[in-house]
């Protein structure tokens, strides 16, 4: 464990020892005259040329006309109504997990505690406070007892729902329902009860559920672990179909009510741990809201491969220690990879790495040649070669852990990197930066020459000013943290945060991975894994076993696979030595990609989408703009006659919709905020909305 201790921090520990030395010159922040004097010797470095962001192909359309007022039982607003027992219920977190990720806005009833009647669900002005009905259990059970269920609902108030989803055409879903009629006829009937502990069990859709969770492969085999499951049968002559089944057992059904009313309900719990949550929970509300809703949800692939041009540590299977650097031809491996990627599967076809670069050891001078005879750095020419190929993000000139620099070497840092980028015809974002090791950001080790101690998250309060200061200063926008600190993990699904020491500073976490920084081979990620995670390894929850090479890829791809099907957006991160072509065309980190995606494509149809990391920025800049309006409890009505949804917001700001009318963009367009694209089945719009000014757009349901 000490060899393990020793290699994870040896390449940090000269550059900790330097910062322990420049604390005795950083004490104080620089003075105004000597700020002003490093602005003026770094102010003219060339800004590396940025391609062009993509032409919007698609725009929500508005109209230019008024909407018409809804008549009774014809307006909704966008909101959804979550009925559970009490705050303890799971299906009230499970709900929320759901409408939270997507961004869609709801009120709670807690079904024990409030009183509930037909006010609750109308506005004054005669238009339905909610599109849909979900609720945490079908019965709302006053008790755990499953042999006599009684309903903390009274009969008034299922009434009052009832009559409700009725007049309003209104959707309901429940999460967990018990064959049976009680309150109402769901059209199940009882079977057979199976508990689930670890070991999943693989639900399968039927033609009519494929129609339902429609971003799911039809034939995707779909995990129920660590819950109890009514397998049931349908009454005969019933007005109902199965959406999922286990075996010949059905799980999940859609009903008709004899009024009418339109209705889900499953089977089995669920739990916000679980991965059927986040597989069903998108077609759930989708089928709910008639495919019209606030909010979305996209699935996202971006890897950063740290540290390239870096001369960086490597730990060899017998501990012994060098140092590793990408050659030349190891990146026409990597091209060739990703390229191999990109044909193997459809839904990847996009995919590019994104390389954040280290320039101390970039030659801007190198020919742009990919061939092992050139009179120069071979990484730096090779690289060049291939720049296209590839996306570049700065990650500082020479890689130094940023707690306690100075302005005038952070400055440096990232300007030098840029001016680098520039000479050698990198095309690099300056709003983009990401430092070494996430550093400067307020998670930092407490006694910077120790060997073993994990960084402690102090908070983003505890940043280097001076780093903030020289980003804000050079144009930065936007730095990198990491989701295994709290206090870089933003406070809304897809979010950033504004830094609270320099607001013009959005921090954008990325996921990190276990695939060792130090680890070039198969027997090197092997043998480094297990000192951590193997039967007698440092981490307290370690397998009772050493892992081998394909079980550790298997559960690195599960854990980033958690991660991509909940809809996150953030990257995940690699580092340089992972892309060592140990065999022909193979890699560390490409092994693990291509497992990520097989599994991901097991289970999807709808596309990974992969944009470069300015667009990723301004998705997530939009995301905290969209929560913000939420917070306003100002809900676009939609008439659901004419189709028309009408919104005369209180403020400014955006809102992410989900199937909107849309129209091939124009050339004007290009320069207006509104955005639209088409995500398998659905569009997924970007609406501007300014203060007092009436937005009416153009609905699509589905049936």
């Amino acid at each position: 464990m000490q060899a393990r201790a020793l290699a994870r921090n040896l390449s940090t520990i000269f550059l900790l020892c330097m910062a322990v030395v420049m604390v005795v010159v950083t004490l104080m922040s620089p003075t105004a005259a000597e700020r002003d004097a490093a602005v003026a010797a770094s102010r003219t470095f060339t800004m590396p040329p940025v391609p062009p962001l993509p032409p919007k192909e698609l725009v929500p359309v508005r109209s230019s006309q008024p909407a018409r007022p809804p008549g009774p039982g014809e307006g909704v607003a966008l909101r959804q109504l979550i009925i559970a027992v009490d705050a303890n219920d799971p299906g009230l977190a499970a709900w929320k997990s759901i409408l939270d990720t997507i961004g869609s806005p709801y009120d709670v009833v807690l079904a024990r505690h409030e009183p509930f009647d037909l006010n609750r669900l109308v506005r004054p002005d005669g238009v339905g406070r909610y599109q849909s009905i979900l609720l945490s259990d079908a019965q709302l059970p006053a008790t755990d007892d499953t042999d006599n269920p009684t309903s903390v609902f009274d009969s008034a108030k299922w009434t009052a729902l009832w009559d409700y989803e009725k007049k309003f055409g209104v959707r309901q879903v429940a999460l967990s329902a018990r064959p049976g009629t009680v309150p109402e006829d769901y059209c199940l009937r009882p079977g057979t009860e199976q508990t689930v502990d670890g070991n999943a069990v693989q639900a399968t859709m039927t033609q009519p559920g494929a129609g339902v969770f429609q971003q799911l492969k039809p034939d995707a085999k779909l995990p129920i672990a660590n819950a109890n499951i009514q397998l049931a049968s349908l009454q005969p002559g019933c007005s109902a179909e199965p959406l999922l089944t286990i075996g010949s057992g059905v799980i999940g059904v859609r009903s008709d009510a004899p009024d009418g009313r339109q209705r889900i309900a499953l089977s089995f719990e669920t739990y916000v741990e679980e991965r059927i949550l986040d597989l069903l929970g998108h077609g759930l509300l989708r089928w709910a809201t008639k495919g019209v809703f606030i909010g979305e949800k996209r699935h996202w692939i971006n890897v950063d491969v740290d540290d390239w041009f870096n001369s960086t540590l490597r730990v060899y299977p017998d501990g012994a220690e060098g140092a590793y650097r990408l050659t030349g031809p190891e990146v026409v491996g990597v091209k060739k990879e990703q390229d191999a990627l990109r044909a193997a599967f459809p839904l990847a076809r996009d995919f590019t790495l994104n390389l954040p670069y280290n320039a101390g050891l970039f030659d801007p001078n190198a020919p742009a040649v990919c061939s092992p005879e050139v009179k120069a750095d071979e990484l730096s020419a090779y690289s060049k070669c291939m720049v296209n190929e590839f996306r570049w993000l700065n990650h500082t000139y020479s890689h130094p852990a940023m707690h306690t620099t100075s302005y005038e070497r952070n400055r440096k840092e990232i300007a030098d990197n840029l001016t680098a980028a520039a000479e050698g015809g990198i095309p690099v974002p300056v709003s983009i930066l990401k430092t070494p090791e996430y550093s400067g950001l307020g998670a930092y080790r407490t006694d910077p020459n120790s060997r073993t101690e994990e960084p402690k998250d102090h908070g983003l309060r505890a940043s280097n000013k001076d780093l903030l200061k020289a980003m804000s200063d050079l144009g930065v926008k936007y730095i990198h943290g990491d989701m295994s600190h709290a206090g870089q993990r933003p406070e809304c699904f897809n979010c950033g945060i504004y830094h609270p020491l320099q607001p013009d500073v959005m921090v954008i976490p990325d996921w990190p991975t276990d695939i060792e920084f130090e680890a070039a081979t198969p027997e090197e990620q092997t043998v480094l894994y297990n000192l951590t995670y193997g039967k007698n390894g440092t981490d307290e929850g370690h397998f009772s076993k050493d892992l081998t090479y394909e079980e550790i890829t298997d559960r690195e791809a599960e854990l980033a696979l958690k991660n991509m099907i909940s809809g996150s957006a953030y990257a995940h991160t690699v580092h340089q030595a992972n892309m060592h072509q140990y065999a022909k065309e193979r890699s560390l980190t490409f092994d693990w990609v291509r497992v990520l995606v097989q599994k991901y494509s097991n289970l999807y149809q709808v596309p990974l989408r992969n944009p470069d990391w300015v667009s990723l920025a301004q998705y997530v800049k939009g995301r905290n703009t969209h929560f913000d309006v939420l917070k306003r409890n100002e809900d676009p009505v939609w008439n659901r006659v004419t189709n028309q949804i009408s919104h005369t917001p209180g403020g400014d700001g955006l809102l992410y919709i989900t199937g909107l009318d849309t129209k091939p963009a124009t050339a004007a367009d290009q320069v207006l905020p509104d955005a639209a694209e088409n995500y398998g089945t659905d569009s997924v719009s970007r609406v501007n909305i300014s203060q007092g000014s009436t937005v009416t757009l153009s609905a699509k349901p589905r049936s």
